[in-house]
């Protein structure tokens, strides 16, 4: 049986033959003798293949070396030896190349340089073999992993709430139409509307833009729940932030209110920056030396102070300042930044949205370390959200990082009857729609909070990451759903 290249390269030299399988990132040659660049995708890291056609192996011949190109996938076996160059500790000596399968090198795009991500987005279906993208899609994998062990360590459980919907959280509107009705001449009412009720689900649906309203609903009777799962928005937006398809991670705690929502946040955070700094260490550090490269390209005034690792410790190190809305809007109203008029949205009254370059300002600048802003005005912020006693802002909160600006959010939930009737009439939701929300309002209703972390928005910021296209396998994006 083969053995993946991480274990590989864990191992000492021996007189046992070992076999292992991947793909070819390089080959140079030297008069009878080829070094062959190998990668599995199990690390960054490739395993030196030395092969010496005059050795008289029978499985090791001109003819096959001649296959052996970039790209091709080929199982190698022989002994492992102790390297004679630098850069790894051990190669392996080969005794016997199969070529599994070949690539053509006039054909094949991935030729051994570097290539623009945008170059690479073009050609999604073979950008997962070069090294960046396999770094993200390791990294990837184990904030997944790590996501899981944080919530199950502490009691939680996982709910899986529902794709399709008939409910639209957060009153916006920019929703994906789930239906079966036929695109030609569909049924219609006596006023000219299409007649859902002929659909599938015997009503209008759609796909989900969040869990959070299901996740409640278990809440009040598993006490700590969270969901992790795919969400969806019809926002027609070609920024390197937005995506119409992307995973959420919204834990909802009963019993807990805005200070303890922020306290599991904070320990979250911390803890998958963590998680990804002390488990995927060559990975990291890969992506950091990319990261201080392209910062390199920006104008001098653009470039972050600190590099990927320094602004990932810088965030896990400090305790999160807490400030108001309304203490916040008054440092930008005072900072210099905006009374010279360099913030591109000036900060001329209370009210207003926090923009990237006000939650950025917060952090990098005033406070110097990550900080969480609460109790917004009720007009900023979602319909489920708890009033406070002042009449003017609700228990909401947002988590602000350096680079980023805001990458949580969350608040505690409005667990009044009434109250909460009233804000979605103020927001146009049917209560037809919501009854079921409504209603555990009315049945042993209690305090209880929960926060939303875009997964693809945290892997920008572990991995440095400009565009939220390049930390999805399979982005999608307005007029982009190839795959």
């Amino acid at each position: 049986m083969s053995l993946s290249i991480s274990k590989i390269l864990t191992m000492t030299p021996s007189d046992e033959v070992v076999s292992v399988n991947g793909w070819v990132r390089t080959k140079r040659s030297s008069k009878n003798v080829s070094f062959v660049a190998l990668n599995d995708g199990s690390t960054i890291r490739n395993l030196q293949l030395v092969v010496d056609t005059e050795k008289g192996y029978e499985g090791v011949t001109e003819e096959v070396m001649t296959q052996v190109t970039t790209g091709a996938s080929i199982s190698a076996s022989g002994k492992l030896v102790a390297s004679q160059g630098s850069g790894q500790a051990v190669e392996l000596l080969c005794e016997k190349i199969t070529v599994i399968g070949i690539a053509d090198p006039d054909e094949y795009p991935l030729q051994p340089k570097k290539h623009s991500l945008e170059f690479l987005r073009e050609i999604g279906h073979l950008r997962f073999r070069t090294n960046v993208f396999g770094a993200i899609l390791r990294v990837r994998h184990a904030l997944t992993f790590a996501i899981h062990k944080f919530f199950n360590d502490r009691g939680f459980f996982n709910i899986h709430t529902p794709i399709i919907t008939g409910s639209d959280c957060e009153g916006a509107g920019e929703m994906f139409r789930v239906t079966t009705l036929p695109d030609q001449n569909p049924p219609l009412t006596d006023d000219g509307h299409v007649d859902f009720s002929k659909d599938f689900f015997g009503k209008a649906t759609n796909l989900t833009v969040s869990g959070q309203l299901e996740a409640e609903l278990a809440a009040t009777a598993l006490s700590k729940v969270y969901t992790f799962g795919p969400t969806f928005r019809a926002e027609n937006s070609n920024t390197s932030r937005h995506l119409a398809e992307f995973w959420m991670i919204e834990p909802e705690v009963a019993f807990a209110d805005i200070k303890d929502n922020m306290d599991l946040a904070e320990e979250f955070l911390k803890y998958l920056i963590g998680y990804a700094l002390e488990n995927c260490v060559d990975d990291m550090e890969f992506l950091s030396k990319r990261y201080a490269e392209e910062e390199k390209l920006k104008p001098q005034a653009e470039r972050d102070e600190m590099s990927l690792i320094e602004k990932l410790e810088f965030v896990r190190k400090n305790s999160f300042e807490r400030v108001t809305y309304t203490q916040a809007i008054e440092i930008l109203m005072n900072c210099p930044m905006n009374k010279k008029k360099k913030f591109q949205y000036p900060v001329e009254r209370w009210g207003i949205d926090l923009q990237s370059e006000h939650e950025r300002y917060l952090v990098e600048k005033h406070f110097k370390k990550p900080v969480i802003v609460t109790d917004y005005p009720k007009e900023c912020k979602a319909f489920y959200m708890r009033a406070n006693t002042d009449g003017k802002t609700v228990a909401a909160m947002d988590i602000l990082v350096p680079g980023v600006g805001e990458i949580i959010g969350g608040s505690q939930r409005e667990e009044r009857y009434e109250q909460l009737k009233q804000r979605a009439e103020e927001f146009k939701i049917p209560q037809e729609s919501i009854w079921w929300y409504l209603d555990i309002r009315k049945f042993g209703s209690v305090v209880h909070s929960g926060f939303g972390l875009g997964f693809e928005r945290l892997l920008m910021f572990v991995t440095g990451m400009g565009n939220v296209r390049d930390v999805s396998p399979f982005p999608r994006t307005p007029k982009t759903a190839e795959f």
